[in-house]
């Protein structure tokens, strides 16, 4: 059976809405992509066709069921921004205790994963192709993450894009508003100035506390993309940060 949103169509309770992060839509900039061009491979529409009503969440500006979206209640973690999605298949699969939801808008990414799905069997994954400022906003709850990860964002390496990065104050304020108490928040990335900025970004941030004196070694769960071992032999460095919310 297709997986939903909540039916319940009702907005938050208006005490919850007003205790959330505000983004000023006059002002933002930051959003969770940019826009690319993308073929599908015959592959890729098959499994957009097969597995996309499966495992593929409709964006909706309610609050969603992911417990009826998964069919069980386990520890749930976010992921912003895929791309192709093969780190994302090996960390649902290495595991299968937790539930995925993975964040893309560009529609080749998705169909890149939902293969992987369909090939590696995966039960625990679930994908919304949709902005993530808003599905934060309107679909998750507060306090109801167990993790996010933000896995080589775009760096914008020019100095005056600099501010179109998506690790910014207000943005950080809105993932920490939907991680419980304890939850984590794993970045990483291999542009050294995107790094410094996250690690000054994310210990400015009150409710979060780093796990590690700067940087953090890469955690297991993550694993070495290709782009991350040619970028390694090359002598290229990346940096992991994670942080827990107090």
């Amino acid at each position: 059976m297709p997986t939903r949103p909540n039916a319940d169509t009702r907005t938050a309770p208006a005490a919850e809405r007003a205790s959330e992060p505000r983004i000023d839509p006059r002002e933002r900039s930051i959003r969770s992509y940019v826009v690319r061009a993308g073929r599908m491979g015959p592959g890729q529409v098959r499994a957009m066709a097969e597995l996309g009503p499966r495992f593929v969440v409709p964006y909706g500006a309610t609050r969603c069921d992911f417990a009826a979206a998964f069919g069980r209640d386990a520890p749930r973690v976010l992921e912003v921004g895929f791309g192709m999605g093969d780190a994302t298949a090996q960390i649902a699969q290495a595991l299968p205790g937790t539930d995925f939801i993975g964040i893309e808008v560009h529609t080749p990414g998705v169909g890149a994963l939902l293969k992987r799905i369909g090939e590696l069997q995966l039960t625990n994954l679930r994908l919304i192709q949709h902005d993530a400022v808003e599905v934060l906003q309107h679909m998750v709850a507060p306090s109801s993450l167990a993790g996010v990860h933000v896995f080589f964002p775009d760096p914008w390496h020019k100095k005056k894009h600099n501010k179109r990065r998506l690790i910014q104050p207000e943005f950080v304020r809105l993932l920490v508003s939907r991680l419980k108490p304890g939850a984590y928040l794993h970045c990483a990335t291999d542009w050294q100035p995107y790094a410094d900025q996250m690690l000054e970004v994310l210990s400015a941030e009150p409710h979060l506390r780093n796990t590690a004196a700067g940087f953090a070694p890469r955690p297991g769960h993550r694993p070495l993309t290709k782009f991350e071992h040619r970028g390694l032999k090359l002598g290229h460095g990346v940096w992991d940060l994670v942080f827990e919310r107090r």
